[in-house]
């Protein structure tokens, strides 16, 4: 069965390092970049919540469900990790298959169009495909969420259907979830796609 284990992922934008307490500060900063809390569509967390979704995640990475992420961006000059950016995660993993989602993720708003999102999501995929040996890859958003929609399809990622009144929003709404996947044998595509867009920045 495969080993879904912490491990730091350095691409040419971003690096991925294991979630941990001493991120808070930065994740509160960078969450604070467009006070992305207040995008109702998301569950971006306030300042006061970010312990307890650090330590919420934590918990799920015990459990075996979830392996979190903190973003940072890579200076330009050394190419070495720097200014904490956001969060992501492999979730809903199931190792038996092994598949697993891409979710939970957010980053600061000043970041958002340089090059990062799809950094980060090369490395995500490419480690869940190649080291994990994963035969799908899922991401879910909210129907509402056109950006989110449009960069997952932007990726290659396939729709496969629509879960209505799927999850309870932070408010109170019920979200109607958009659920899209790519295959192990759509990888290589996928991928020449996400380095040409890594090169050119978009």
């Amino acid at each position: 069965m495969t080993a879904f284990t912490p491990v730091t992922l350095r691409g040419k934008y971003v690096t991925l390092e294991p979630l941990s307490p001493d991120h808070h500060d930065g994740l509160v900063e960078a969450a604070s970049d467009g006070e992305l809390w207040n995008l109702w569509y998301t569950s971006v967390p306030r300042p006061e919540d970010m312990k307890a979704e650090i330590e919420r995640r934590l918990a799920q990475q015990d459990s075996g469900m979830m392996l979190p992420f903190t973003t940072r961006l890579n200076d330009p000059a050394t190419g070495e990790p720097g200014k904490v950016i956001g969060m992501t995660t492999y979730c809903d993993i199931v190792p038996e298959v092994p598949r697993l989602e891409i979710g939970y993720t957010w980053n600061a708003a000043g970041v958002q169009g340089t090059g990062t999102n799809p950094d980060s999501k090369r490395l995500l995929l490419g480690h869940a495909f190649e080291s994990l040996g994963c035969v799908a890859v899922e991401f879910n958003t909210h129907w509402m969420n056109m950006q989110s929609r449009a960069a997952i399809a932007r990726l290659g990622a396939k729709q496969d259907g629509v879960l209505r009144s799927h999850r309870r929003m932070p408010d109170g709404s019920l979200r109607d979830t958009v659920v899209f996947s790519i295959l192990a044998n759509e990888w290589p595509q996928v991928r020449s796609g996400l380095d040409l867009r890594i090169a050119k920045k978009r």
